[in-house]
């Protein structure tokens, strides 16, 4: 195998090192004046790979741009191996400062489900504005080829050339091609042969990418393209998707095969259940409850049983064995739903986490999540059992309103998954407080959340100890009320996803009202304290996304200090959203008991709007900037007058 890279650093441009400022973006406080990524698939050893080689050169024009580029994070997950990394300072002067390796090591970003991202990590020596940084690195991905590979050309600083090199298996006996589809990147690109079987493609001019708050995945905005390997016969996107649907059906009809085993569980599980979808309830319940999922760290199972189980091959193999992969668990359903006498159907579905998908992207790689789709009542409804925390009737929020390619050995068919309504997906707050005369606010707080506010906390609370369920509840709160003593903290049905996840918790807020004089002014929204405003910018790049409707219901009680009454009980207007939902503060006050009762409720997302394009930010962030001006609203309370004694 050649050398990867040179045994010596080419020199660096002295027009480089004399740059003043950015050719891309005239803000840019670092750039890059090179990307170029080999990519190379090779038939060596027992099995085929990938390997990656890149390179970065990077000039930085002030202190922002030195900080940026300085800490390097090269990220990968388990079958990519990162090595024989190399980086450099050419300083202002033209002296060299080179990376120790010893300065080079391994660190955890994300541990969570299983999954774990870690990144090699340094710090390039050196860094000042008017320098250029560089370094290079080896990837290797083991026992798959190039076949799905993303090639990223934006970087959080803008670029001035991005160069890809790539090299597609050579061998007589492999009967596929490479191919490439693009997605938001400059037109008029082509491939250019270039020595040693490698074509380069190059990208000029590309604009940093920066992050908004509520914006669409990231493969529907930046700069990116797909290479995969397909035959080299070319069919239509309906013809693609009918052959492929086809083959899934196929290759999926022995492992949802119903036998006698089968029979029999669903009719032990059914019991005399005789309505379809308590039917179906059943043996959801069954197959989340009895049949340990082998790919969730939270089973139970130890490494051992998950590593050394045979593997199932038919639904009866999960019964017996009570465990299995997500994707046992989904097809055991499906089969049991087809001894009930559904018709029961493998789905692919598009996870919109990640793309917003169109059948007229005619790869597999676009279906990236599966499911199951059972007729029921003459229309398609989709079940996820093996999706842990998700609750019956919905599926996980990247697999709602998007399409889901039913699988049929004739006419298989695109259909869209329902977006479930916002009130599924419900955080019910409720507290009950007592004000003090120095303006502490002191009491109770209650929650409950279901659907997929309560799903996303039950999966930050899956891999937890109580006691850290717990540490979780008070950073929250810690970081909203300041200075706040928060006691009495539980967490319940974390793992009953057919329950609301209930969190209560006591909590002291000092200084929660302002006292002025012979006033206290009590903030009403209680829920919203201390929150920043959805949309800051003025203006806006990429549309807002979020990711599911859903709904909010406050009440909180507070009885007053002895002393004082309700001065103003002036509150904002009611917010209408049109179509999209509503928004309302309420308050009352009780005389007798002198308790405040405040009410706030925020309905977004109906008729599944979720995607609003840049035309319209002004109108979102207008919407939302009124909430938020409602949620700091304040009411007065003032001291009453002592009574004069006779």
């Amino acid at each position: 195998m050649a050398p990867l890279f040179a045994a010596d650093w080419t020199p660096v441009d002295p027009a480089d090192l004399a740059a003043k400022s950015p050719k891309v973006e005239k803000d840019a406080h670092a750039e890059a004046i090179l990307w170029e990524v080999r990519v190379s698939d090779e038939a060596t050893g027992a099995y085929p790979h990938s390997v990656f080689t890149h390179y970065l050169k990077i000039k930085v024009f002030d202190e922002r741009g030195a900080e940026l580029v300085s800490k390097v994070d090269i990220p990968y997950v388990a079958g990519v191996s990162v090595s024989r990394i190399e980086g450099r300072t050419t300083k202002p002067d033209g002296s060299v400062i080179e990376l120790k390796k010893d300065a080079v090591f391994d660190r955890m970003l994300v541990k969570v489900s299983g999954l774990k991202l870690k990144a090699k990590s340094f710090v390039l020596p050196g860094v000042e504005p008017g320098a250029v940084v560089e370094y290079r690195w080896y990837e290797r991905y083991e026992e798959r080829l190039a076949n799905y590979v993303e090639l990223q050309f934006q970087r959080d600083i803008p670029v001035q050339t991005v160069r890809y090199y790539l090299k597609p298996l050579s061998n007589p006996y492999f009967p596929y091609s490479m191919r490439t589809m693009g997605f938001h990147l400059p037109p008029g690109m082509s491939f250019a042969k270039e020595q040693k079987g490698f074509s380069s493609l190059t990208a000029t001019n590309m604009p940093a990418f920066h992050e908004e708050p509520y914006m669409p995945p990231e493969h529907e905005v930046t700069g990116w393209m797909l290479v995969y390997y397909a035959e080299n016969k070319q069919s239509t996107p309906d013809k693609y998707w009918k052959d492929h649907g086809r083959e899934l059906y196929q290759d999926f009809k022995a492992r949802m095969k119903v036998d006698g085993e089968v029979k029999k569980t669903a009719q032990q599980v059914m019991e005399d259940a005789s309505a379809p979808e308590e039917k179906l309830r059943r043996l959801f319940r069954y197959c989340r409850n009895s049949i340990k999922n082998v790919n969730d760290s939270g089973s139970g199972l130890s490494v051992e049983e998950r590593s050394d189980r045979k593997q199932n091959k038919v639904p009866a193999d999960t019964i017996r064995a009570g465990m299995g992969t997500g994707l046992d668990i989904d097809l055991l359903f499906g089969a049991l739903a087809t001894a009930a006498g559904f018709d029961a159907r493998f789905s692919k579905m598009a996870d919109r986490s990640q793309f917003f998908f169109s059948p007229e992207l005619a790869q597999a790689y676009f279906l990236r999540a599966y499911e199951v789709a059972v007729k029921v009542n003459d229309h398609w409804s989709f079940f996820d059992p093996a999706s842990t925390y998700v609750p019956f009737g919905m599926l996980r929020w990247q697999e709602e309103g998007t399409a889901a390619l039913i699988t049929d050995p004739s006419e298989p068919q695109f259909i869209t998954t329902p977006l479930s309504e916002p009130a599924k997906s419900l955080s019910k707050r409720s507290g009950s407080f007592r004000l003090s005369d120095a303006g502490t606010l002191e009491g109770d707080v209650h929650i409950e959340y279901t659907g997929h506010a309560a799903t996303s906390r039950r999966r930050d609370y899956q891999e937890q100890q109580e006691e850290q369920q717990q540490d979780q509840v008070q950073k929250m709160l810690s970081d909203q009320y300041g200075g706040a003593e928060v006691t009495a903290i539980r967490v319940e049905n974390a793992a009953d996803p057919d329950k609301p996840l209930l969190v209560s918790y006591h909590i002291k807020v000092p200084d929660y009202a302002q006292r002025t004089g012979k006033r206290l002014f009590l903030p009403i929204a209680f829920f919203q304290r201390n929150l920043p405003a959805k949309f800051s910018a003025s203006e806006r790049k990429y549309p807002v996304y979020f990711s599911y409707p859903w709904m909010e219901s406050d009440q909180i009680s507070v009885e007053l200090p002895e002393g004082y009454e309700l001065e103003h009980p002036e509150l904002p207007p009611h917010i209408p959203l049109q179509s999209i939902g509503n928004y309302k503060l309420g308050a009352r006050y009780d005389t007798a008991k002198r308790t405040l009762i405040c009410t706030r409720e925020l309905i977004f997302g109906n008729e599944g709007h979720i995607v609003f394009p840049v035309s319209v930010y002004s109108g979102v962030k207008k919407a939302f900037d009124l909430m938020h001006q409602s949620d700091e609203h304040v009411l007065t309370l003032k001291q009453a007058q002592p009574v004069a004694s006779q």
